[in-house]
């Protein structure tokens, strides 16, 4: 089944990246967050980014056709019109519920439900609807723009064509599919990188190394766009916390829980680059244009 339109909850970070790549790759997609003014913002951060994409010639099509394909979304009604409905909020299990629930009730039964979750089961999501055989898990990368690979991720009850039809959808939008057969938190990729996160972030609080030579040997050394620091700023540190406490809650595997340093951090308001200080300092206008192009 090929995917011509897709409704993507949460216009943010992951949201609007998420929808920018669906547009560029000729889909029309309904954007949806829970205010007009969040999907402005969207909006234009994806206007931003596409702009800075044709000018490096990464896009051949006009600003105006790829953004004419994404209209705003302020209620799930679009939901309706759409093959494949993609969940991309922030790590919180009962809202998840709440938008699973109500895409259910939305969504054309022959239309498929996914999640972007890093960690949270797709079975459990899948369980509050009445169609889980149609659910699957499609876990981007930050940026979504410019990452090249997307999990796919099979929950106990995700039927074989759910899961050909994720593999299918990933291929049409230009990126690479890794394949996930068994539901687990973590996944497989976050499961390794978390780990060395973790490992990179006890290094500091024994003063054996510093972010900075950190993520300079990682990027030489091991040939990363970006150390892990970098790349937790650009994630956000909440979401990383939120994340190794959600696979520690379920494994109760001590390496996943969060070192102090990162609590620390998160409660003191140092989220990484959108709040302007994270393992990182940022000027004001990198605040705005995280990941970039």
């Amino acid at each position: 089944m090929s995917i011509k339109k897709v409704f993507v909850v949460g216009a943010g970070t992951m949201g609007s990246g998420i929808a920018q790549v669906c547009a560029q790759s000729g889909m029309g997609v309904a954007l949806n967050d829970i205010s007009q003014e969040l999907i402005e913002k969207g909006l234009k951060n994806i206007s931003w980014s596409v702009g800075k994409f044709i000018e490096k010639g990464k896009l051949s099509e006009s600003k105006e056709a790829i953004l004419g394909r994404i209209e705003a979304a302020v209620d799930f009604s679009r939901a309706g019109e759409t093959d494949l409905a993609l969940e991309a909020v922030f790590e919180n299990l009962n809202l998840k519920k709440e938008i699973f629930k109500k895409l259910d009730e939305s969504c054309r039964s022959q239309a498929f439900i996914a999640s972007n979750t890093s960690t949270i089961p797709i079975t459990e999501l899948a369980s509050v609807t009445r169609r889980p055989e149609k659910v699957l898990g499609l876990h981007f990368f930050n940026p979504a723009t410019m990452m090249d690979v997307v999990e796919v991720i099979k929950g106990v009850n995700t039927s074989k064509e759910t899961f050909q039809a994720g593999l299918d959808f990933v291929k049409q939008i230009g990126k690479e599919s890794i394949r996930v057969e068994m539901d687990v938190p973590g996944f497989l990729l976050n499961r390794v990188n978390l780990i060395s996160y973790v490992e990179a972030i006890r290094l500091v609080e024994k003063g054996i190394g510093t972010v900075e030579e950190i993520d300079k040997g990682m990027k030489l050394g091991f040939g990363r766009r970006m150390g892990p620091f970098e790349t937790g700023d650009l994630v956000g540190l909440d979401v990383s916390c939120n994340g190794l406490m959600a696979i520690y809650e379920e494994s109760k595997d001590i390496r996943y829980y969060p070192p102090q340093l990162l609590r620390r951090k998160v409660k003191a308001g140092h989220l990484g680059r959108k709040t302007g200080r994270g393992w990182y300092e940022y000027k004001k206008e990198e605040v705005n244009r995280k990941g970039g192009n």
